[in-house]
């Protein structure tokens, strides 16, 4: 009987050849990073594979950062995938594909781009509304503006670390409303945000807005997102500027990039908008839907305690991109965007700790005690999955880290 190849991947695996998300990676034989292609439980070397088939696509693909990829622009990005696609279905291909295909547990992921800027939405309306009440339970939940344009402000790009990374419990002032002054010490509310993230390929000129329609020309593809967040730290210094030190200490991103164009049998249309909304944001005549149904699930020390559904986030991914830059700014090869937490209307569906405890009323029961916000030596972990062409599922990775004490 012949041995099976690596590449006949079980059918139903979420991680087949309609999915082939990005990442780089390297071995303890050799430091050197190189940008791989996940297919099943394997990482192809894409730029070994590349040059074993003389494909003019070496260059682009033997690279140690993904970042020269994302530069190349939506008609490069569409034809390296069904490149790709074909090395690893058409038999003909094998016999040079399959030495480079390593096994994953034998490879170190890296962060797969060189992070630009960085900015974080608020894109929820079910987690915006949850805050609102939760600080404001005599006011209203959701501010004036909320659903006239998509909320964010500019985060720390130097403190986006590839899932794995330990996280280092942050210092800072907090202050809780009856204390007479504000004292300095490591967070005792420290929490997750369950998001998903996108990164920017093609940059655009200054002065030059991206309208909605131009969303697939410059975003790469999406990826899961963990913005930890330190609640008490933040709830002192945000008002009047908003988030500083409470979420700049850590970011973590999936070492997967899962490109958009896996993802077309997840578009869904974004929930019904309650006002007419300015032009720059109108999507109501778009070509197709902008929401993407993404399947989250958030787990501490092993043990889920949240589902999150993406396809309920209010603002769409293109609408974003449409509002960032509508005042002229642009953007850059590895600029980072969050959407923001992800979470439904359901208790089950929060995506922050803030929520699922609110603010730390009601303890979660896991196997190993109670919680209301993250203890020294949790693991937290967020996995996803979208609908893929008939029946399938594209797995999303996962994105996980460990508190690991205080600075």
């Amino acid at each position: 009987m012949p041995q099976q190849s690596p590449l006949d991947v079980p059918e139903g695996d979420p991680f087949g050849p309609h999915n082939l998300p990005y990442g780089v990676f390297s071995t303890a034989g050799e430091a050197r990073r190189r940008i791989g292609v996940r297919i099943g439980g394997y990482v192809l070397d894409a730029g070994a594979a590349a040059a074993a088939l003389g494909s003019p696509y070496a260059g682009l693909l033997g690279q140690p950062s993904l970042n020269p990829l994302l530069a190349a622009g939506r008609t490069a990005w569409h034809d390296v995938r069904r490149a790709l696609t074909a090395w690893v279905t058409d038999p003909g291909h094998r016999p040079a594909v399959e030495p480079h295909l390593l096994p994953l547990d034998e490879v170190a992921l890296h962060l797969p781009y060189e992070v630009a800027d960085y900015v974080d939405f608020y894109a929820s309306e079910h987690h915006a509304t949850n805050v609102g009440k939760i600080f404001r339970p005599d006011g209203d939940a959701l501010t004036p503006n909320w659903k006239h344009l998509p909320i964010g402000y500019h985060g720390r790009s130097g403190t986006i670390v590839v899932s794995g990374t330990d996280v280092v419990r942050p210092g800072g002032q907090r202050k809780a409303p009856a204390d007479p002054a504000p004292v300095f010490g490591p967070s005792v509310k420290l929490d997750i945000e369950a998001e998903v993230g996108f990164v920017v390929g093609a940059p655009s000129e200054m002065g030059r807005p991206v309208p909605l329609g131009g969303f697939e020309d410059h975003v790469f593809g999406l990826f899961l997102l963990n913005d930890w967040s330190a609640r008490d730290i933040q709830a002192w210094e945000y008002v009047p500027l908003g988030p500083f030190l409470g979420k700049s200490f850590a970011t973590s991103v999936s070492a997967w990039v899962t490109p958009l164009e896996a993802l077309d049998a997840a578009r869904v249309a974004p929930p019904a908008r309650d006002f007419p909304l300015l032009p720059y944001l109108d999507d109501s005549a778009a070509d197709r839907p902008g929401g993407f149904d993404l399947h989250i699930t958030v787990s501490i020390n092993g043990q889920e305690v949240a589902r999150p559904p993406f396809a309920s986030m209010y603002w769409t991914a293109a609408q974003q991109l449409a509002h960032m830059t509508v005042n002229g700014a642009s953007l850059r090869t590895g600029d980072v965007y969050g959407s923001g937490t992800v979470s439904g209307p359901e208790a089950g569906q929060r995506g922050s700790l803030l929520e699922l405890t609110w603010n730390g009323r009601d303890a979660i029961e896991l196997a190993d005690g109670k919680r209301t916000f993250l203890e020294d030596g949790d693991v937290v972990t967020l996995t996803a999955w979208a609908p893929g062409a008939e029946g399938a599922r594209v797995g999303l990775g996962e994105v996980t880290g460990r508190i690991v004490g205080s600075v």
